[in-house]
């Protein structure tokens, strides 16, 4: 079985981890940093918007079962691509609509999913493509933040159930179970 990673950033990265966890041909969701020019960087220095990172998702996903087109159709259909440097209440660059792509390949069909995206999108998409950079895994506290506490953070709580409903709506034969 072959193994392929997407490096997805849009903005709380508690928010889009969430979304994708439970996909069918997905293993594995690892929040963390990317971007930025401070080399291991905290999640507080992140925050601060000084660092230049975005928070981000690393995606390990088998591609006989989920390709990174498919990916790429979720990332735009569950968060905003039209905002610049915001999702929702997170403000700064550490919240931007980014694709990391790791390939020619991955960076042309980000390319081409920017493109599919646009036309449901009144307003322009701003989803940068951005070359990959060191990454860094975020501390353990922030994996699987949903499962583990999501239901107990009232922002968790506002932001991340829509997101899965759309989830639902469009992608309803790629969520397991």
């Amino acid at each position: 079985m072959a193994q392929e990673i997407a490096t997805l950033a849009g903005g709380c990265f508690w928010c889009t981890e969430a979304v994708y966890q439970n996909l069918k041909g997905v293993e594995g969701v690892e929040s963390g940093y990317i971007g930025g020019a401070l080399p291991d960087p905290t999640y507080e220095q992140v925050c601060s918007g000084a660092t230049g990172h975005a928070e981000a998702i690393r995606i390990t996903y088998d591609p006989a079962i989920i390709s990174y087109a498919d990916l790429l159709d979720i990332f735009f259909a569950t968060h905003n691509p039209t905002t610049l440097n915001r999702q929702g209440n997170d403000v700064g660059t550490q919240y931007r609509s980014a694709i990391f792509p790791h390939s020619a390949e991955q960076e042309a069909q980000a390319r081409a999913g920017i493109e599919r995206a646009q036309a449901d999108q009144a307003d322009p998409i701003v989803t940068t493509i951005e070359p990959d950079a060191p990454w860094y895994p975020a501390e353990d506290y922030h994996q699987k933040y949903w499962d583990r506490v999501g239901d107990r953070n009232p922002y968790c709580m506002a932001v991340i159930p829509p997101k899965l409903a759309k989830l639902r709506k469009g992608f309803a034969a790629r969520i397991e179970g």
